[in-house]
């Protein structure tokens, strides 16, 4: 069962204390991170000049397929002959954070019809599933295609009750947040794998 969120806060508090700052995570280090401290005010960066375009992983031979090199077994929630679900092997922030890869290297405008569909199955599976564990208030679905050219699809559960912890900034809260337990988090990825197995495929967590 996934922390309440009066548990969350007793975590930070014990991180640090009544009033206190989390630190900056690293994403606040991307180039792509669209804010920055001027004297004693958070602004937009200045917008650079357009330029070419980086290779994605996976589109060029300095930056291979990661997800085609091999995911880590230990990883893997859940799997089927052409889906895959894996955590990132430690709990984050959020409750949980799971991503779905076709097994295939394919872009996302590269699915055929029936694989189009099955993910349409899986995902509104997932997000029940998911959405149904105690303490989690919502499940966002995001795909983010810049950084890796294989298919991957995130599903990040926010905890219930807090409310700065919503929308597209509980991804940025994910980062921010201390980690949860483990022994719950690894509770949780169970419950997904075996429920989701339910429809075929196999648990693994």
């Amino acid at each position: 069962m996934a922390e309440s969120a009066e548990e969350v806060y007793a975590r930070v508090i014990a991180a640090v204390g009544e009033g206190g700052r989390l630190p900056l995570p690293s994403l606040g280090d991307w180039d792509v991170f669209p804010w920055e401290a001027v004297g004693d005010r958070v602004v937009p960066k200045v917008l650079a000049a357009p330029a070419d375009e980086p290779p994605r992983w996976g589109e060029s031979e300095s930056k291979p397929c990661p997800t085609c090199q091999g995911l880590d077994p230990d990883r893997v929630v859940w799997e089927d002959e052409r889906w895959v679900l894996t955590h990132h092997g430690a709990p984050s922030g959020l409750p949980l954070v799971v991503m779905l890869h076709t097994r295939e290297h394919l872009d996302m405008a590269d699915l055929s019809d029936d694989l189009a569909s099955e993910l349409g199955r899986i995902t509104v599976r997932l997000t029940r599933i998911i959405g149904s564990l105690p303490n989690i208030g919502r499940v966002h679905v995001d795909r983010w295609g810049d950084g890796g050219s294989h298919f991957h699809l995130w599903f990040f559960a926010r905890t219930a009750r807090l409310g700065q912890v919503l929308g597209s900034y509980a991804v940025e809260w994910d980062a921010v947040l201390p980690p949860g337990p483990e022994d719950v988090w690894r509770a949780d990825l169970h419950t997904v794998g075996a429920k989701l197995a339910n429809w075929g495929g196999h648990a693994r967590a």
